[in-house]
């Protein structure tokens, strides 16, 4: 990945989870980062595992804050910008999960999902743009399988999801002509903070219950298992950088091959907040 050497790249969400393992990955590239995310202590802690990895603690702005905010939008461009002078790479990682059935999910549950999961990143992305533009830049969105794979007891969240997937080709055939590239990964279930939280026992989750939570989820993908953080990294990585310089408006499955066997997903989860 010779092309990431030097490129300055944002990442939204990266205090834990598929965030911080694109973080920690494009830091062993070469990548001037901006890390963002809600929680202090896990940003600084992932700030320290990337510069463990090779990248220059001089080379890394932080913005803690959350970013249905509109001046913490602004914000992240232009501690960006007054630290390295350009934008690269936005990865729209941050997102938030709540399960409910679709008759028990109520007004706040859904608008909070919309706001954090789509509202955030369509004008987050809208904001940087401009900036994208001058570099030929690209954006790689995380989205997931239930996109395109429904969940009953997840439907606003899958909702968020293929309204990010459909945002991806859009945004994409409106930038392409400008030399920026817009793609999304995709993935199935993977071992992280946001799904150990999600598992039968909620905030409260044991070590025993999650490891038979990733187990449950291990049996349906047909490579078994679930992916690891640097699994959907890797492909991030791979999207945001000259490899791919000819893929745009292209959601990427990451979940060892599970949407090619479900018509719907299914899993057993805790109604409750979640947070990447």
């Amino acid at each position: 990945m010779e092309s990431l050497k030097n490129k300055v790249a944002i990442v939204t969400g990266a205090s834990a989870g598929i965030g911080e393992g694109t973080a920690i990955l494009l830091a062993k590239y070469g990548c001037h980062l901006t890390l963002t995310g809600r929680d202090e202590d896990r940003l600084a802690a992932a700030v320290q595992r990337c510069v463990d990895a090779g990248c220059p603690r001089d080379k890394i702005v932080t913005v803690v804050g959350d970013l249905r905010d509109k001046a913490v939008q602004q914000q992240v461009v232009d501690k960006t910008c007054s630290a390295f002078g350009r934008i690269d790479i936005l990865v729209n990682n941050a997102g938030t999960v709540r399960y409910a059935l679709p008759t028990q999910t109520t007004e706040d549950q859904y608008d909070d999902l919309m706001n954090v999961n789509m509202k955030a990143v369509f004008f987050l992305s809208k904001l940087i743009a401009p900036e994208l533009i001058k570099t030929k830049g690209s954006i790689v969105n995380v989205s997931s399988i239930t996109g395109s794979r429904p969940m009953a007891e997840g439907a606003a969240y899958c909702m968020t999801k293929a309204a990010m997937d459909m945002f991806t080709q859009c945004l994409a055939l409106e930038l392409a002509p400008k030399g920026v590239r817009v793609n999304s990964v995709n993935p199935g279930s993977t071992a992280s903070l946001i799904t150990r939280r999600s598992s039968t026992g909620g905030l409260n989750t044991t070590d025993e219950q999650y490891t038979e939570f990733l187990k449950l989820m291990g049996t349906r993908h047909p490579l078994g298992g679930v992916a690891q953080p640097e699994d959907v990294a890797k492909t991030i990585a791979f999207l945001a950088s000259d490899m791919s310089r000819f893929t745009t408006g292209t959601c990427v499955y990451v979940d060892g091959g599970r949407h090619c066997i479900s018509v719907g997903v299914t899993t057993s989860v805790s109604d409750s907040t979640v947070e990447k």
